[in-house]
Order: C-alpha cells, then sequence, then structure tokens
C-alpha cells in the first residue's frame, strides 16, 4: 500500500502508480493493495506484469487492515481483475 489517508479512514489517490508497482514486482511483491480512485490507472501497467500481480483496490484504511491483517477477508477490498488489452 502507498498513499495518504485523511483522518476520517479514507484512502485518497496516489501519483505514479504504474512505477510504483513495477518496484514492487522487481523487488517480489505478488499482491499490492491500491485506492480505489487509482482503478484506471492499472491500465498503464505492461502486459507481462498483467497476469503476475494481484492487485485489491481500497477505499478505507478498515477494509486495508482487513485484507492485510487477515490475509485476504472476502469482504475487505475488492480485487481487480487487471485487463489483459
Amino acid at each position: 500500500m502507498t498513499g495518504e489517508v485523511t483522518l476520517r479512514g479514507r484512502v485518497l489517490a496516489v501519483g505514479g502508480l504504474r512505477e510504483k508497482l513495477l518496484a514492487a514486482a522487481r523487488a517480489g511483491v505478488r499482491i499490492v493493495c491500491i485506492p480505489e480512485a487509482n482503478r484506471r490507472d492499472l491500465l498503464e501497467l505492461p502486459r507481462p506484469l498483467r497476469g503476475r500481480m494481484q492487485v485489491v483496490t481500497v477505499s478505507t484504511v478498515d477494509e486495508l487492515f482487513g485484507h492485510a491483517l487477515s490475509g485476504g477477508a472476502p469482504q475487505a477490498g475488492r480485487q481487480v481483475p487487471v485487463a489483459k488489452a
């Protein structure tokens, strides 16, 4: 997870998501949480990376913690199928 959070727990959009995900992939990270507001940025990912990473979008810190601390509880966050366009 990268980004900013409001005092009320909302996860805000981040810049440079493509570069951050490329760096995470180089480091061997397979599952990432990104802000829901950055969902459209997933189309910028290179084709080979799309099949190797599991991307989960979150809009609140509660969703993020639910996913990160429970090993991916289904109710916490939404897994995003990365387009293979």
